[in-house]
């Protein structure tokens, strides 16, 4: 294996990635199970006694390690104009479908830098893994968890931001490509560099002396053999394990994961108000036009886009529906968690160059 996997006691080098919303503990615990590592969300929204509880279930049912995923954006300031704007723009489409939009938003996901209580749930619990998404904790954050025995694992889609990482002490990164599913982990999405996966790994490996964890589009074991190739020490897959039967994804969203021909892709901000990358629907196609207004802040914007998408399932349009989904969704298998696991462990044992 490598020193990070017997760091974190991994059998197989692969991370379920977060997946907040549709991921689970049932699936966290089935993959921490079987040798890779699984991972809980905590953004959706981030309860700190809901989170307490989770963890409480998930080290009582395993002594396996797992990775607790925090969001660490910067809060957004409010802008009641701004806000009004978007939701003006919005209104058609609300009424389209009977309904009318929020009278106001405010943020839905408040970030981690601001959340004392789970910071002191985090410390309590100590994880094996705690990773950021969207930017970093704060520095007292960061070294209270390290104090506390846990690892830090930080989502960077850039160099620059790899730097950042490594000065706050994150102990391994996480290489976001331009082709996963779901949030960008940006920290400022005005300087996104748009890199693939692949690329990315190299220029961090090269740049920085940290362990590198692969994600964005891996869905085989020869994508994970290809991300090891390029420098990684491990991969993150988050589209493979939708359609396991231990995520929370509804019926609709893994038939459209396993369509055939694949649907395609597209990243849009008009559902949250940060770039996320989803299954096209009319909730991108309709809404993300030339012209159209900025989109309200993060996670405030999110606050329209969750009442849209309720209003569009109470008329039985699915045109709405939000399914995060990554550039390799036509490879997804509905298999069983621990299953698929094994299967990608095979693949990448196959798929890896045979030494002199």
């Amino acid at each position: 294996m490598n020193a990070f996997c017997d760091r974190v006691a991994l059998t197989h080098p692969i991370i379920q990635a977060p997946m907040a919303g549709v991921s689970t503990l049932a699936l966290a615990l089935a993959v921490s199970r079987a040798g890779a590592l699984g991972s809980l969300a905590t953004g959706a929204p981030p309860d700190a006694v809901v989170v307490a509880q989770q963890l409480t279930e998930l080290q009582t049912a395993t002594d396996r390690p797992f990775n607790v995923n925090v969001f660490c954006h910067e809060p957004a300031t409010p802008d009641p104009a701004h806000d009004a704007n978007w939701l003006t723009y919005l209104r058609p489409y609300f009424q389209e479908l009977g309904s009318e939009p929020p009278t106001s938003l405010t943020e839905v996901y408040p970030s981690f830098r601001v959340h004392d209580a789970l910071l002191q749930v985090l410390i309590a619990a100590r994880p094996r893994v705690v990773s950021f998404h969207f930017g970093l904790p704060t520095a007292a954050q960061a070294s209270a968890l390290r104090q506390a025995g846990v690892l830090l694992l930080a989502c960077v889609t850039s160099v620059a931001e790899g730097q950042a990482a490594a000065a706050l002490g994150a102990d391994a990164l996480v290489a976001q490509g331009i082709e996963a599913g779901g949030h960008r982990g940006v920290f400022d999405v005005a300087t996104d560099t748009f890199l693939p996966a692949l690329t990315l790994t190299r220029q961090l490996a090269q740049a920085l002396p940290l362990p590198i964890v692969t994600a964005g589009g891996l869905m085989t074991g020869a994508d994970i053999a290809a991300a090891l190739s390029a420098g990684a020490a491990a991969a993150q897959l988050g589209t493979a394990f939708i359609a396991c039967p231990e995520s929370g994804a509804s019926a609709a969203y893994r038939a459209a994961l396993l369509q055939q021909p694949p649907l395609p892709t597209a990243l849009t901000d008009v559902i949250s108000g940060r770039p996320a990358r989803g299954l096209i629907n009319r909730f991108m196609l309709d809404i993300d036009q030339p012209g159209r207004p900025t989109t309200a802040a993060y996670s405030r914007a999110y606050l329209a886009g969750k009442a849209l998408v309720a209003a569009a399932q109470q008329a039985g349009e699915p045109g709405f529906a939000v399914q995060w989904a990554g550039t390799g969704v036509g490879l997804a298998r509905a298999l069983p968690a621990a299953e698929l696991v094994q299967v990608l462990a095979n693949e990448l044992r196959a798929a890896m160059p045979v030494p002199n």
